[in-house]
Order: structure tokens, then sequence, then C-alpha cells
């Protein structure tokens, strides 16, 4: 028997390899049998992105959902996760279900489970459906189209949904002005009829539906947005770019020039500008592999900086239960006050281009002055893939403190947070950690500028492969 287990966010694997019909049903089973022992009328909202073969698993989802008596909510095509997030809680649902692999590459499948309030559902509830998962594959007992009929699943237009909430929620008046400025890469996935609608004027990249993602990983990184960064770097008239991963729950960014904005300088720009310009306060929950500056600026601005393990559901935990401004990952997944406690890349999108609008000033000008404040910095990171075994033989050093030098730099410190990060004094900081969600081993530094970051990782990696 193939047991399923969830990652950091959701339960993923190849299609048609561990990622069937048949092992859906058993998680929808678990989830169905979990949802009606907290509420006997129990709801869910079922959607999909835009992978292969995602409406017949979020149908498989809701048949069983259904057939269990919870009562179904199946968006209409395909959604990104904040849309099924935001469904989720504006139904007063119990849950949401998407059908998503997010960033990973065009073989992966995924199933990831929302919360009533609107995002992820916390590790504890993730916990109880792994464990009521049976070996045995249900059968639902009744076709969708009968469970159509008979009110048990219901149609929901959750995209609708999510631009209603959108221009509410912004000045797209100001906003719409700036459409002609932006250029917006959808890598293929579920946030471009978002952007498409809101940004009519918009210089649009792979806004088709293409479940291959011709072969690229919709992961937004600078190496996968090639296209997008020389059409900014070509035309003038461009301002910024946008770039969202398959299910567009990450955000990618450029500035004018075509050069890329990581997590770690988003995270800076919105808490200057929510704080400084909207008035806003709260703290800044980020997790284990997110740049030291944004402890830095925490302390400029008054703010409390809290370090969660690396997956949104620990940083959701607090924006459910604490007043959280910013809820942030170094992998492009950011969450801000007046939303859901969700990592939404078109609404922090959003957030920037009202940023710019305010000011009137470009992105890498606002970058400049948050700089001018903390100081320059950069976080690199290499993605190793190698053998199970040597990553484990790796992560068992990391665990028995054997790595004491990495090249010509001396490690003065160790946290294990989530990973190890060893602190290099005055070098920065360079930290290992396996994916949760793929087979590959992931070493990050920070360092005064780019080039001093990727010194560390070239000397990390000769020296851990050696």
């Amino acid at each position: 028997m193939y047991t399923i287990k969830f990652g950091t966010d959701g339960w993923r694997e190849i299609i048609a390899d561990q990622f069937t019909v048949a092992n859906v049903r058993r998680v929808a089973d678990a989830t169905a049998r979990y949802l009606l022992q907290q509420n006997p009328q129990a709801s869910c909202v079922v959607g999909h992105d835009c992978r292969f073969g995602g409406a017949m698993f979020a149908e498989e989802t809701a048949r069983v959902l259904a057939g269990h008596g919870v009562k179904v909510h199946l968006c209409e095509g395909y959604v990104s996760t904040p849309m099924i997030s935001l469904a989720t809680r504006n139904t007063q649902s119990d849950a949401g279900i998407i059908i998503t692999a997010s960033h990973n590459p065009p073989s992966y499948n995924g199933y990831k489970i929302k919360a009533s309030y609107g995002g992820p559902a916390i590790p504890a509830v993730i916990t109880e459906v792994e464990q009521m998962i049976e070996a045995e594959t249900p059968a639902p007992a009744a076709s969708l189209a009968s469970l159509r009929e008979s009110g048990k699943v219901l149609a929901i237009d959750a995209e609708k949904m999510y631009i209603d909430h959108a221009r509410a929620s912004f000045d797209m008046g100001k906003l719409g002005s700036m459409g002609s400025a932006l250029a917006y890469d959808a890598m293929f996935g579920a946030g471009q009829n978002v952007v498409r609608s809101l940004f009519p004027d918009a210089a649009l990249l792979h806004c088709d539906h293409n479940p291959g993602f011709h072969g690229r990983a919709p992961e937004p990184i600078l190496k996968n947005l090639p296209e997008l960064s020389g059409l900014l770097a070509g035309s003038p008239s461009l301002q910024c770019g946008l770039a969202t991963d398959g299910d567009a729950d990450r955000i990618g960014f450029f500035d004018e020039n075509g050069r890329f904005v990581d997590s770690h300088h988003i995270i800076l720009l919105l808490m200057k500008y929510l704080t400084q310009y909207k008035g806003m306060g709260g703290s800044v929950v980020k997790s284990f592999s997110v740049s030291d500056k944004v402890d830095k600026l925490c302390a400029l601005y008054g703010l409390q900086s809290i370090t969660t393990k690396i997956g949104f559901k620990y940083i959701c935990e607090y924006m459910v239960a604490t007043d959280v401004l910013i809820g942030a990952e170094e992998s492009g997944g950011i969450a801000v006050k007046g939303h859901i406690p969700e990592r939404d890349g078109v609404w922090i999108g959003l957030m920037l281009m009202e940023y710019m609008a305010v000011t009137g000033k470009s992105i890498s000008a606002l970058i400049a002055e948050i700089y001018d404040e903390i100081g320059s910095f950069a976080v690199e990171r290499y993605d190793l893939h190698v053998e199970e075994s040597r990553k484990q033989q790796i992560i068992a050093a990391c665990k028995a403190a054997e790595y004491k030098k990495f090249g010509a730099y001396t490690v003065q410190q160790v946290e294990d947070t989530d990973g190890y990060k060893f602190r290099l004094g005055e070098d920065g900081w360079v930290m290992i950690r396996p994916s949760g969600t793929e087979p590959v081993l992931r070493v990050y530094a920070e360092a005064a500028d780019s080039d001093a970051a990727y010194r560390i990782l070239d000397a990390t990696r000769a020296h851990i492969l050696s």
C-alpha cells in the first residue's frame, strides 16, 4: 500500500504514478470523514488549476465528498489557490480543496486543503486527515450529474468572486492607468484570466492553457522567466513585470530595467509601504530562509519579527490567531493584513503597483530607499539534485555538526529551526535544507551582494558534494 503523506504544502506526486484517481479518492474520503466529524452539515469548495487531469481529479474529489454527505461548491473552470481560499471564506464553508502541484514540474499534480478562514489548514488538521486515509480505495456512490441534480454539488464562479473582491479592495481607477506599463507572465497558470480582466492593456506572456507548461516548471524565479525579463529590458514603456506560479499563490517581480526583484526585497517594500504610507501595524512572520534584513527593518520600524519553520501553514497559524501585518516565505509566498491569510501572487503584485502609483516612483527607486535605511544585500539559492542516499548523508552530517568550514568560510554558529543555517560572521550565512515536495536539496546564502552570495554557495556545494 502506498502511504500518502502531505509535505510543506499539500500532497504532491507524479501523475499516473502515485497521483492517481484511486489515491485521490482515498484522500478525499479521509477529508470527508474528518469534516463530518467536526460538523455533520459540513460544506467544502473544490477546484483545480491548469494542470493535466485537474478537472477529472476535482470532479472525483467532489463525488467522494458529496457521497459522504458534504455539500460541495465545485468551481467552474480552472482557478487559483487564492480563489479557492477566498471562496471558502466567503461561502462560510468548512474547507476548500484545490487540485494543484503549485510550482512543481508539469509531471506532478497535488491536493491542498484549505480551512474555513481562507488559508492553509493548520498542521494538526493535516495530520488528522493523513491518519484517517485508508488502504482501500472507496468508490463514489453516485455520478456527478446526479449529485448536481440533487443539489449536493453546486457550481460556483470563484474567479468572478476574486475579481470582484480585487476591484472593491484597490483603487482600480488609479491602478488601471498603470496597465499599459505592466508586463505579466502567467507561466501558463491559473492567474491569467484575473490579470487579463483587471489590466486589459498589459503585455501578456504565456497566458494560454497549456498543462505541460512547455516543459518548464511554473516557478516564478529568475531562471524560469527569461522572456519577461527580456521584454522589460527592451520596452521603455513597461515599468514593472509580474509573474505568478501555476496556482498563482507565488510571485515573481521585475523592475523597469528587467532586473529580478526577489521575495526578500518584496517583503521589505511591503513593510515600508504598509507602515510608512498606510499607517498599518502588526508583526512580521517569516520563514527560516528569509533575509536577516527583515529583522533589521522590523527593529527600525518597531515591529515584532517572528520566524517559523518553512511552509506557509506555520505562518498562517499566526495570521489567524494574532495581529500579523505580513506573512512571508523566501519562495515567493506572501500574505498581507486586510486580505485572506493566504499567499497570493496577484494580490501582492497589485500592492506593489499601488505603491508605485501612490509614490510616483519606480521599483528600483523604492528599493534604493530601503538600502538607504538598512544597507544592500542579496540572497541566492542553489537547488541540488542528488541521490536520496547522498542527500540523507548530507543532512546527517549537518545534524551531527560535522561541518565546521565551507572552503574559506568558517562556521561560527548553527541554527536548526528547519534545515540548518550556518552563520559565517560578517560574510553572512548559508543554509542547507531538503525540499519537502521535490527530490532536491536546497542551499541558500545571504551576503552583501549577489557575487558574494554565490561564492558562499559554490564553496558550500563543493564541500558537501566532495
